[in-house]
């Protein structure tokens, strides 16, 4: 995405409030991302709205996952999941709730596909052992001390659910989420 020019933003000053409102209307109305960005900062739609929606979007594309094969179907709607997170992510830069995001896809995964874990495709294996990382990653990042014992039984769970499988990883997890 371009950077706005100099000329651009003098041109955008120097146009009137109906102009403006024109533009950004049409705008809006081009790109759900920027819709949903300005309704949460405008207050049309709060925080929970939004993740609530976000959590449907995520149980449907890995629920409703079919396909020839089972595991290229989850791999596939996994990397969708993962898309509609970094969306939310870039509408309300919530850390929290982001987290909140990729612990629902983990125990949506953890509930229903382990079984996948032992298909001829590691590519879900893998995947899913990368968001694990990633999420553990993002807790101790951004979040503070208090939710890493709140997070610590759940992730730790997960963590040796990964490791009964005997099948190698191209990653390194820890053996337990530790708390600092």
């Amino acid at each position: 995405m371009p950077a706005p020019s100099a000329s651009f933003k003098k041109a955008i000053k120097q146009l009137g409030d109906k102009e403006k409102e024109t533009l950004l209307l049409k705008a809006v109305r081009r790109d759900a991302e920027l819709y949903d960005m300005f309704a949460f900062e405008l207050g049309e739609i709060t925080l929970e709205e939004l993740q609530e929606r976000s959590q449907d979007m995520i149980h449907e594309l890995l629920l409703n996952a079919t396909g020839r094969s089972l595991t290229k179907a989850l791999a596939k709607a996994l990397r969708k999941a993962l898309k509609e997170i970094a969306r939310f992510k870039r509408v309300t830069k919530d850390k929290k709730a982001e987290v909140e995001l990729h612990l629902y896809v983990l125990d949506i995964i953890f509930r229903n596909y382990t079984g996948q874990f032992d298909s001829y495709y590691k590519v879900f294996y893998t995947s899913t052992a990368k968001l694990l990382l990633k999420t553990i990653l993002l807790i101790r990042k951004n979040l503070h001390e208090d939710y890493h014992l709140e997070y610590k039984a759940d992730i730790d769970d997960y963590l040796e659910q990964i490791r009964n499988r005997n099948k190698p990883l191209p990653i390194e997890l820890p053996k337990e989420f530790e708390l600092e």
